[in-house]
């Protein structure tokens, strides 16, 4: 079998009981919108591809905050297939700066490649998926879905944003509407701002549902 085989096979197995919003599926949807965004771009294709199968091999936040498990789960994956080491330093570059964390953390590290596969995954956490799947991670950590009395938090810091215990709609100011425009690449950014669009009206309709208006 190909080295892509062999990455889907060892993806699907690694995250076989995640929780749903970062599981297998979350993988694929976002290989699917790494290939679409790479097809426009000048890019090496093979990092792309997997930078993206295996950019939540190990997410922090299902290993008590230890962002070092992915990158050396990747790596011993990545060695083991002969993968020559230019590639493997590349996808573990991706792997370590594709995180949002708050939204003030610096890219310690810049490629096109990673501008493809952070595009696919910011996709992903936008639009009626990127809804499904924060609600479903809010169910997860058996956050409420919304308290008038909690306000978003815009200026937290990468701990703070990771220990937040926020309502899931915070996350949404915090998080899901800034993406648009931290998008990379042409096709990321008309991508985004129809699925920003889809948010707005969603929110719009939660608040009035919220107040009994309709």
């Amino acid at each position: 079998m190909s080295l892509l085989d062999n990455t889907v096979i060892f993806v699907k197995k690694q995250l076989e009981n995640a929780e749903g919003g970062h599981d297998w599926f979350h993988m694929e949807r976002v290989y699917k919108n790494a290939l679409l965004i790479a097809s426009e771009e000048d890019c090496d294709l093979t990092v792309v591809q997997l930078g993206a199968l295996l950019h939540d091999i190990a997410d922090s936040k299902f290993h008590d905050g230890d962002e070092t498990i992915g990158p050396k789960t990747a790596r011993a994956f990545l060695e083991n297939e002969k993968v020559d080491e230019a590639t493997i330093q590349h996808v573990i570059k991706i792997i370590e700066n594709i995180s949002f964390k708050g939204g003030n953390f610096e890219k310690q590290f810049n490629s096109k490649e990673l501008e493809i596969v952070q595009d696919a995954d910011r996709l992903d956490a936008i639009g009626a998926i990127g809804i499904a799947r924060t609600f479903n991670y809010g169910g997860f950590k058996n956050r409420a879905l919304y308290n008038p009395e909690i306000a978003p938090n815009l200026n937290m810091t990468k701990e703070e944003y990771k220990n937040s215990e926020a309502p899931t709609l915070n996350h949404f100011y915090e998080k899901l509407l800034l993406l648009k425009d931290k998008m990379n690449t042409e096709t990321g950014k008309k991508i985004a701002l129809e699925r920003h669009k889809y948010m707005e009206n969603f929110l719009s309709q939660f608040y009035a549902e919220w107040e009994g208006e309709k």
